[in-house]
């Protein structure tokens, strides 16, 4: 075998085993995430791309029971994304992110693509989706604490503008979410936007 078939292989190797950091900048700190292919996502229908950085985030819930594992929380996904292309006509699951009360964020139609989450946001808003219904009690603190570095890491990554907004859906949409208790949370969070 000659010296260029082997570091050819090696360095096939190398980018594999990276293969996980793909696309992030070095030092990022991102929350354990489940990727849509990794959930049993179906792929979209079609994609329409974000310009980046994102300028805001809408933090909704998605009024389904709550889950707090990888098999609880990937049946409630395929079941919202089935409803979602089927019945609603969306391109994809509606949300860029999605997290389960066990702290994974699981992937949605993920960075730097338009979701369909809040009318108005779409094209310049990261839609996330705490799975549960929040209107009488908070998301479990593994949740909260996965979204805040969800934040961060979209900063780090450069996918969210330093200066982003923070919003809740009933702020800009006729809704209920993200539900009155997590709205009232999110409120004393860093970014929050009381006029958007």
């Amino acid at each position: 075998m000659s010296r260029l078939m082997i570091l050819l292989i090696v360095g096939l190797l190398l980018a594999t085993a990276a293969g996980g950091k793909k696309g992030r900048k070095k030092g990022a700190d991102c929350p354990q995430m489940k990727l849509k292919r990794q959930w049993g996502g179906k792929p979209a229908r079609g994609i329409n791309y974000q310009v980046r950085p994102v300028r805001f985030v809408v933090i909704h819930h998605t009024v389904t029971s709550a889950c707090s594992g990888f098999v609880q929380c990937a049946e409630l996904l395929q079941g919202m994304q089935s409803y979602h292309q089927s019945q609603l006509d969306y391109n994809d699951i509606g949300y860029n992110f999605l997290i389960g009360n066990d702290g994974i964020v699981y992937e949605g139609t993920g960075w730097g693509i338009a979701g369909a989450h809040t009318y108005g946001y779409n094209a310049n808003g990261t839609g996330i989706a705490f799975i549960g219904n929040y209107v009488d009690k908070l998301p479990a603190q593994a949740a909260l604490d996965a979204c805040k570095k969800l934040l961060a890491c979209g900063v780090e990554l450069g996918e969210l503008s330093e200066d982003y907004g923070l919003i809740g859906g009933s702020q800009v949409i006729s809704t209920q979410s993200p539900g009155l208790t997590l709205y009232n949370e999110i409120q004393e969070w860093p970014h929050w936007l009381p006029n958007p």
